[in-house]
């Protein structure tokens, strides 16, 4: 039957690809197959899962996936987009997408360039207090 609906769909495939669900300023997602010509959150074909962006009291973003049913449609022939890659990428089910990379590696360096921006500060008004406490004291 599948193989019957992706004929009869003309100039376009189908993608796999996140659907906006959510309200003002509390976006959440559905990781949906849809046609590549539909509207965002228009029909899809169906639901494989979600993705809620806001951390929660964890501070985790959480992610649920039907690998099986990803597993279907890639094999149907059916594409992923950036952001659905880049999640299955940190899931284990693609490798990581290259960007995600780059972009760990940019905010590594960031952390270690204020780590040693601020570790000489600390260290050297430890002393400076320490030797104005003994003054006074003295």
């Amino acid at each position: 039957y599948l193989h019957l609906l992706l004929k009869r769909y003309h100039k376009g495939h189908v993608a796999i690809r996140l659907a906006l669900a959510g309200c003002t300023n509390r976006p959440f997602y559905r990781i949906v197959a849809a046609h590549n010509k539909r509207a965002r959150d228009g029909k899809y074909l169906e639901q494989l899962g979600t993705y809620d962006p806001m951390p929660n009291i964890y501070n985790e973003k959480l992610v649920s996936l039907n690998i099986e049913q990803i597993k279907y449609w890639i094999g149907c022939g059916a594409h992923t987009t950036k952001p659905v890659a880049k999640l299955l990428g940190l899931a284990g089910f693609f490798p990581l997408h290259p960007m995600t990379i780059t972009n760990a590696e940019r905010l590594k360096r960031e952390k270690e360039k204020q780590s040693n921006a601020e570790a000489p500060l600390t260290s050297d008004s430890k002393e400076d207090d320490s030797v104005g406490a003994t003054n006074i004291s003295t």
